[in-house]
């Protein structure tokens, strides 16, 4: 299985040292805007040849059968006088908030694995709307096959989701049985039984951080916290250690993980009894990944080509079945495995802290946490 367990270094320190001053809005120069209010002008002509280089997360490129080297051969395959280049940034988003406030070469037309957290940092680093282009939908001819409720709501319209994930909790029904909120995490029955990602350093650790803070508020998160360290909680700094390392290791029966996790354990013949799913609260904490265009871009029809292939039939199937994830667009658009549709759980309700929520708040909630249980 092949989880982004890696954004960098996501707290308010990890942009701090670059040098100059960060942009803030209403703060020193704004950047320019779109050339339109629509997003990029359709060219009457456009050009189709060159290189794109679409930077992603390595589990996108790295690893037992990812997705990206199939998706790099089927676009030069539609496109034959193009070629697509995977780049894979050291430290994520944040290399290219770095970049762009020093107004360095970005080297990447397209952004391949955005979250919603990545656009409120970026709009909390730079210039509102920074970063990437509004995108012209009417170039993407394939956008309106997106399901409803995968919008991230950027209010510049800037990406679209290409799949989306479901944090969960994995665990091991012969040991604990199936927690039904999350005040049930803090009961004796589950002393010492969860393990936890870093939210600084793990995707799904900052995720079912954001879900606490939408169960329990801004000011109550923290004391949630509290009682699930003073109940055992085990914090690991990324998923694969904590999934493949403790959790599979049978070190202890529950691990924050996907809701799609039976997909993998079915096709590795795995013991299903131990990647049961639970949906705390009958919700899950939906985590769509997205696309966008640099503003920067210097192959801007080729990248709105890509956005466009990515969410054809046969793409997103493979995205979904070999990042073990939902595809984007609706059902009649894209054909899975049985296997995928048996095992892939989708939560009753999902929830996710939205992008309004994030701006101003997300570096200070993580930072406010990471003082206190980074190191448990």
């Amino acid at each position: 299985m092949r989880r982004r367990a890696f954004i960098g270094s996501v707290g308010g320190g990890a942009i701090a040292g670059v040098a100059g001053c960060l942009t803030r809005d209403g703060e020193d120069e704004e950047r320019p805007a779109n050339d339109t209010e629509d997003g990029d002008p359709e060219p009457d002509d456009p050009d189709l040849e060159g290189t794109v280089t679409v930077a992603t997360y390595e589990s996108m490129v790295d690893g037992e059968n990812p997705a990206g080297p199939w998706l790099k051969e089927q676009f030069e395959a539609e496109y034959p006088d193009a070629e697509l280049k995977w780049t894979l940034p050291n430290s994520g988003i944040n290399q290219y908030i770095r970049r762009e406030e020093q107004e360095a070469d970005l080297d990447a037309d397209v952004y391949f694995g955005i979250n919603v957290d990545d656009l409120a940092r970026i709009d909390d680093n730079l210039s509102d709307g920074g970063l990437f282009r509004e995108l012209n939908l009417d170039r993407i001819d394939r956008s309106d096959r997106i399901r409803d409720g995968l919008d991230v709501g950027d209010p510049h319209g800037r990406v679209l989701t290409y799949d989306t994930g479901y944090i969960s909790l994995v665990y091991d029904e012969s040991v604990v049985d199936e927690p039904g909120s999350f005040d049930d995490l803090t009961d004796p029955e589950y002393a010492d039984a969860l393990i936890a990602q870093n939210a600084q350093t793990s995707d799904p650790g900052q995720a079912f951080l954001l879900w606490t803070i939408d169960a329990y508020g801004a000011d109550g998160y923290l004391d949630y916290w509290r009682d699930l360290v003073d109940n055992g909680v085990r914090i690991i700094d990324d998923w694969s250690e904590s999934y493949y390392g403790a959790y599979m290791q049978e070190e202890r029966p529950m691990v924050v993980s996907y809701s799609t996790d039976q997909v993998f354990a079915a096709d590795e013949g795995y013991d299903m009894s131990r990647h049961q799913i639970a949906f705390l609260n009958d919700q899950g904490y939906a985590n769509p990944e997205t696309m966008g265009i640099f503003e920067r871009a210097s192959e801007v029809d080729l990248g709105y080509a890509f956005l466009d292939f990515v969410l054809s039939n046969d793409a997103q199937a493979e995205i979904a079945q070999r990042n073990v994830q939902f595809p984007a667009v609706a059902d009649e658009f894209v054909d899975l495995d049985e296997s995928f549709d048996q095992y892939a759980h989708e939560p009753p309700e999902a929830v996710t802290v939205g992008y309004d929520q994030l701006r101003g708040n997300l570096d200070g909630w993580v930072d406010d946490w990471a003082r206190e249980f980074a190191s448990q």
